[in-house]
């Protein structure tokens, strides 16, 4: 099966919104977002630039997706990405489309002129953690807050 990992465009919206609301509800198990509210999210990183998302198609479906949020470090005094999203169908992962899809975030982030790439895997997602691990990622020595 051919892969295409590409940029997202409007054209992408709708898929964008079954395969995000999969990730939401199914991966994660958490209150899907209204329709509106995720195409609200998608169309604003495609008109107002704040980010960017790639799709991974097979077989013109698309199987997969990536966020990266556009941030600043006070630290690095510089541009910096967040991945806040990697996401592939379970049939995808522990395969070479995920080491993909995950260069494809890097690659941007180089080319692009960032000073690094961030993220954050759940605590539990004990394959995320061999998947970044196995990739040479470097686990750091913050800790989260939320505040709602």
């Amino acid at each position: 099966m051919p892969t295409v990992i590409r940029q997202a465009t409007t054209a992408d919206v709708e898929a964008l919104i079954t395969i995000m609301n999969e990730y939401i509800g199914d991966f994660y198990q958490k209150p899907k977002p209204s329709v509106e509210k995720l195409h609200h999210l998608i169309t604003t990183l495609l008109d107002l630039q704040l980010g960017v998302q790639f799709v991974v198609e097979q077989n013109d479906q698309t199987v997969g997706f990536a966020t990266l949020y556009f941030s600043f470090s006070s630290i690095k005094a510089d541009k910096v990405t967040i991945m806040n999203d990697l996401y592939l169908q379970e049939h995808l992962r522990d395969t070479e489309v995920e080491v993909q899809l995950f260069k494809h975030c890097q690659t941007y982030t180089q080319d692009h002129g960032f000073a690094h790439m961030s993220w954050v895997a759940a605590p539990h997602n004990t394959r995320a953690h061999r998947f970044f691990d196995r990739m040479g990622c470097t686990r750091v020595d913050w800790v989260d807050y939320m505040i709602v």
